[in-house]
């Protein structure tokens, strides 16, 4: 193999690496705050119109709130 093909299997590291974390907690938070609130107001997961788990999507909005929050914070502390 030659250096070339060598150096771009090297896994990445440092700033690259901790900027996709960044991004991928992002997407993964802003997902999950969707599908909480789609099955909290519209019912599309949680099986109807007197939703059972209230609870769970109150917490699960809360949740994705605050992992999206740290790495928004965390991505503001990146730059």
């Amino acid at each position: 193999m030659t250096p070339a093909v060598i150096g771009s299997l090297v896994p990445r590291k440092g700033r690259s690496m901790e900027k996709w974390l960044i991004y991928g907690a992002l997407g993964v938070s802003g997902l999950l705050l969707l599908i909480f609130l789609l099955d909290m107001f519209v019912g599309i997961f949680g099986g109807g119109s007197p939703n059972p788990f209230t609870t769970v999507d109150v917490f699960g909005i809360i949740a994705a709130g605050v992992v999206g929050y740290l790495a928004y914070n965390a991505s503001k502390d990146l730059k």
